[in-house]
């Protein structure tokens, strides 16, 4: 199972409206939880664990949901399509902060612009700089301080009026 693959199972869990699945195969041990409705995916991990050959389980089916969630969700859907997402360059460790005894590079409200620095990747021991390619207010912050990041992740969410 590759990163995509992974990625649109997330994707798919999230729109489902399932609090938590888990999938296990042989070779890989995969677990997607999400918060409540409109909250978006809490924790994802995957992870690669040595397990015996006669231990298969197949992988748990999605909840059904009902109209008034998936409504919400559009909702919500169609709220964040106002807004530009910031998404992560690289694969690495997500820094809010410069260093632990510095204040944050933005907060939820703050007006950013065009070059100013979002963040801080950690990569392979290097810290890189993360710079807004857009000009607007940050709406949200999707990412929890000193989290592992993916390559096009979803970062913040900047409101461009």
């Amino acid at each position: 199972m590759d990163i995509k693959e992974i990625q649109s199972l997330i994707k798919f869990v999230a729109k489902s409206g399932a609090s938590e699945v888990k999938l296990e195969t042989e070779d890989i041990k995969i677990t997607i939880r999400t918060g409540p409705s409109g909250m978006g995916s809490e924790t994802t991990y995957a992870q690669q664990v040595p397990m015996p050959a006669q231990q298969v389980t197949a992988p748990a089916q999605p909840a059904p949901t009902s109209a008034a969630p998936a409504n919400e969700a559009d909702k919500q859907e169609s709220e964040d399509t106002r807004y530009i997402t910031i998404k992560s360059p690289i694969i690495g460790t997500f820094y809010r902060k410069p260093s632990p005894d510095k204040p944050a590079f933005v907060e939820v409200g703050d007006t950013i612009a065009k070059g100013d620095v979002l963040c801080v990747i950690e990569a392979m021991k290097l810290f890189n700089d993360i710079e807004s390619e857009v000009t607007g207010k940050i709406v949200k912050v999707l990412v929890e301080d000193s989290s592992p990041v993916e390559f096009d992740q979803p970062l913040f969410l900047v409101d461009p009026s």
